[in-house]
């Protein structure tokens, strides 16, 4: 199994040059999409699994996985709508089929897309759909995962601070999904004038980051470490320490720019470098927001917060 702390993606490139001559010359068979997918799912071999994902629902469309996984590689390249059409199906395939878990992995998939391209219509609609549906195994990790983060995708990307602030966290959830619920309430509390009181989110999040550690999961620790520091970094911001918070967050930034994705996820709410480059911009360094915006677009390409937020910072350049 590859590190996700490897970025030089030398198992994948090595299961890349077993994979591509076989699936040239066999490019019907579902298993060897299925697995180039999965070798290429990084922003820098995306375009080599392009072609596997182009095909792969064509090989296997019954399927729910199959008709999800061409999402990733359209999301590492920001092909939104082959991203949604893909979901779209995967989705309906997946209630058919009984399958909660490919269902909601297409959903976070779908609302992750919708908001890129500013349908935000759209997203909302998914998360009204997940929030009505019941009966939820919250102990299967990619369900409690997606239902976790989805609305949060939803309040964060959009600015809205006290939705955000709102979240609750789901009973019984693990540390991991935890976490993402405690960010969300401590962004939205930094970020809508109540920064004193997203400190506890951030001791939250340092115990919740200790409690990852101390159990062995050292790529979840680190995460949530992330996380923390941009509670903190918004925390200080808005109490007046420009530096500190220009510090957490680039620190934060090249800390999650070390590591990949894991599959369950699309990607962070929003990249440490994207929020990075916000915070330059409010901080009236546009030059360096800008940078940042670009560093941001090259590990996420297509995303709407990146791409408009280095069109304004080339506008305040002017």
């Amino acid at each position: 199994m590859a590190s996700p702390a490897d970025k030089t993606h030398a198992k994948q490139k090595h299961a890349v040059a077993i994979l591509e001559p076989l699936f040239r010359a066999h490019p019907d068979h579902p298993g060897l999409a299925h697995y180039m997918i999965h070798a290429c799912d990084s922003e820098e071999l995306a375009k080599q699994g392009l072609p596997a994902a182009r095909v792969y629902a064509k090989i296997a469309p019954s399927a729910p996985h199959a008709l999800h996984m061409p999402s990733h590689i359209f999301t590492r390249l920001g092909l939104w709508d082959d991203s949604v059409h893909s979901n779209l199906a995967s989705k309906e395939s997946a209630h058919q089929h009984g399958d909660t878990m490919g269902e909601f992995h297409a959903m976070d998939y779908l609302v992750y897309a919708y908001l890129q391209e500013g349908k935000d219509g759209d997203a909302q609609r998914v998360v009204d759909e997940m929030k009505a549906m019941r009966a939820l195994d919250v102990t299967e990790f990619a369900i409690a995962y997606a239902a976790t983060i989805m609305p949060i995708r939803l309040a964060v990307e959009r600015g809205r601070w006290s939705d955000a602030a709102e979240v609750a966290p789901m009973p019984r959830a693990s540390p991991t999904i935890l976490a993402i619920a405690v960010w969300s309430k401590g962004i939205g509390l930094a970020r809508s004038g109540h920064p004193a009181d997203a400190g506890a989110e951030v001791t939250r999040l340092r115990q919740l980051e200790k409690q990852l550690r101390d159990s062995g999961d050292d790529y979840w620790a680190t995460q949530t470490a992330i996380l923390a520091d941009e509670v903190a970094a918004w925390q200080s911001q808005a109490t007046g320490h420009a530096d500190q918070a220009r510090s957490l967050l680039q620190s934060a930034a090249d800390r999650e720019d070390s590591l990949e994705k894991r599959p369950v996820t699309p990607g962070p709410a929003v990249p440490a470098r994207e929020q990075l480059g916000e915070l330059l911009l409010l901080q009236g360094d546009a030059a360096a927001a800008r940078e940042a915006y670009r560093a941001a677009l090259i590990q996420a390409p297509g995303r709407r917060g990146a791409v408009l937020g280095e069109a304004r910072a080339g506008q305040a350049m002017r």
